[in-house]
């Protein structure tokens, strides 16, 4: 298939034939196994599709290899899982999650309740603080929890790999700006 040619927001696959969210969760779910198969770990890989998003689960006894410090092992696991799974296309719908032993779950709570600490800090001592380099997926975490919090305000600064979040206090009330 030519780079131009064909329509945008689809996923090939090999002869060049439009692949379906199911098709495409079957790839992430077979590539998945593999991996884990090669790091030689007894694991269950499950796959679940939701519209546009394919959520591939791994499940089992220790497997903190999978994840890697800080969930990094996993976030490489599902950029190449994306990857694979949509080489061919140039533009695309499907959302494709991969998790290991619910760690995403368990990160994210653990993340929103560090942010709720540090958002009524700087809303108390009206003093910014700047969080860590972190993922964008925490970084997206880190927005949506203080957008739930009156008083305070976000923004990403810095370059990838090292781009992080700023919490301050924030300049309009929220019940302001919905007025305005």
């Amino acid at each position: 298939m030519d780079e131009g040619a064909g329509v945008r927001s689809r996923v090939v696959d090999e002869e060049g034939r439009q692949m379906s969210v199911d098709q495409q969760a079957e790839t992430a779910g077979t590539f998945v196994r593999g991996v884990v198969e090669c790091f030689g770990v007894e694991a269950a890989t499950a796959v679940e599709v939701e519209d546009a998003l394919v959520t591939v689960a791994v499940t089992g006894e220790d497997l903190g290899l999978l994840i890697g410090p800080r969930g990094a092992t996993l976030d490489a696991l599902q950029e190449l899982t994306r990857t694979v799974v949509q080489r061919r296309g140039e533009e695309h719908g499907t959302r494709i999650v991969v998790d290991v032993a619910g760690f995403r779950a368990r990160r994210t709570a653990a993340l929103e309740s560090f942010v709720r600490r540090v958002a009524d800090d700087v809303a108390a001592s009206g003093t910014p603080e700047v969080l860590e380099p972190m993922s964008a997926a925490d970084r997206k975490v880190v927005h949506d929890t203080v957008n739930s919090i009156d008083g305070v305000e976000t923004s990403s600064e810095g370059v990838e790999p090292r781009r992080f979040v700023v919490i301050r206090p924030s300049t309009v009330r929220r019940d302001e700006s919905a007025d305005a």
